[in-house]
């Protein structure tokens, strides 16, 4: 038998370490879980399926929870293909069951399937809306934009559960391996970012039940201390930083970009700063925008590079701004052998950016670190540390 959540409520995910690539972008080098559950009651429900690839192992892992039951429903949380994959595949398993979703859920299921007698089969939901299964009652909230205009999450009302779709989840293969901060944060940072003002809308509805039980679509189930994941999700969704601190982020060509970029490190440190250092010529960039929603304050170190700004520095920029990242203070550093203009491409794209402020201090280098560029980082890292 599978796994119990509740004395009722079953997990029948699967673990996916062959996949390199989270939506063909975000390493995932420890795999990743597609979470499905199953609720035994008079009725029984199906809470989501899995990615098309985890069918079949799926699949087995339901019927040996159902055993000689037919599941009523299945919910559909999110009809993204690493969740909503293998419908087709149930739907035909269990030709009876009906399809829980909203309006928005069935207009994309048409889009990536053809299901046999759907308009039968289906029960759109609207907010608030309840369906009773016995003993458990199943209550639906629209999340639209978390991070897709179709997601709504469920609300188990009898052992308050709250089945959170791709909420508070994270990269990782298994509930007891490694620390859900790992890779929750580089896991919301990068997938739902974008989405801040949703996540707060979420999160206000979700503060209104009695949560004992939060069952993401991803990741492991969280029973306990579910105040810190609340709290990480209202400051990641408020654009508030983590903690106080410095990120320096270098795109150097040669070399001494980064020899710079690494001096004004050493003279933060030696003030008592708390910093972090990535080399974006040699960091993945989903980890680089992580580190960049946790700290307070950017410093951003670029080579000039074709009348512009290194490219591994200008798609920094560019996820920072598609994630919508706000509220920092940013410092800039360039370096140009005869016509730097880092500074000014970097400023440009920041400053489409909202709520950035910027040192008043800024460095340019021309080739090499020289004796009045140490003068003026001291003075930025002065600056840095004033507030």
């Amino acid at each position: 038998m599978e796994r119990k959540i509740t004395d009722t409520i079953y997990y029948a995910g699967v673990k996916d370490t062959t996949l390199d690539l989270f939506e063909g972008q975000y390493p995932i080098p420890d795999g990743v879980t597609y979470n499905s559950y199953v609720i035994m009651d008079e009725q029984t429900v199906i809470m989501d399926t899995v990615d098309h690839r985890a069918a079949g192992e799926w699949l087995e892992k339901v019927k040996a929870v159902l055993g000689t039951k037919t599941p009523d429903y299945l919910v559909i949380s999110h009809m993204e293909p690493d969740h909503g994959g293998s419908i087709q595949v149930l739907t035909e398993a269990y030709p009876q069951m009906k399809l829980v979703g909203n309006s928005k859920t069935f207009q994309m299921l048409e889009q990536f399937f053809t299901i046999d007698n759907l308009e039968n089969r289906k029960v759109v939901v609207k907010e608030g809306d309840s369906l009773e299964l016995g003993s458990h009652v199943l209550k639906f909230f629209m999340a639209p934009m978390v991070h897709w205009p179709e997601v709504m999450v469920t609300y188990e009302e009898s052992e308050k559960v709250l089945f959170s779709a791709d909420g508070f989840g994270t990269f990782g293969i298994s509930p007891e391996e490694g620390e859900w901060i790992k890779d929750a944060r580089r896991y919301y940072c990068n997938i739902v970012g974008k989405y801040g003002a949703p996540v707060q809308a979420l999160l206000k509805k979700a503060s209104a039940l009695d949560i004992a039980v939060i069952c993401p679509l991803h990741g492991p189930v969280l029973k306990e201390n579910l105040g810190y994941y609340l709290e990480k999700y209202a400051i990641w969704s408020s654009y508030r930083p983590e903690e106080e601190g410095i990120l320096i982020a270098c795109a150097s060509i040669h070399g001494h970009t980064k020899k710079a970029a690494e001096k004004l490190e050493e003279l933060l440190k030696a003030r008592g700063a708390n910093v972090e250092f990535i080399d974006l010529t040699r960091t993945d960039l989903s980890r680089a925008v992580e580190a960049a929603f946790r700290y307070s304050k950017l410093v951003l170190a670029a080579s000039t590079y074709d009348g512009g700004v290194f490219p591994p520095m200008e798609d920094f920029l560019h996820h920072l701004s598609a994630k919508a990242l706000q509220n920092r203070k940013v410092a800039l550093m360039e370096n140009g052998s005869w016509a730097p203009l880092a500074l000014k491409t970097m400023k440009g794209i920041l400053e489409k950016m909202k709520n950035l402020s910027f040192c008043e201090n800024s460095i340019t280098i021309k080739s090499a670190m020289n004796e009045e560029n140490i003068r003026q980082m001291e003075q930025l890292a002065e600056e840095l540390l004033k507030d």
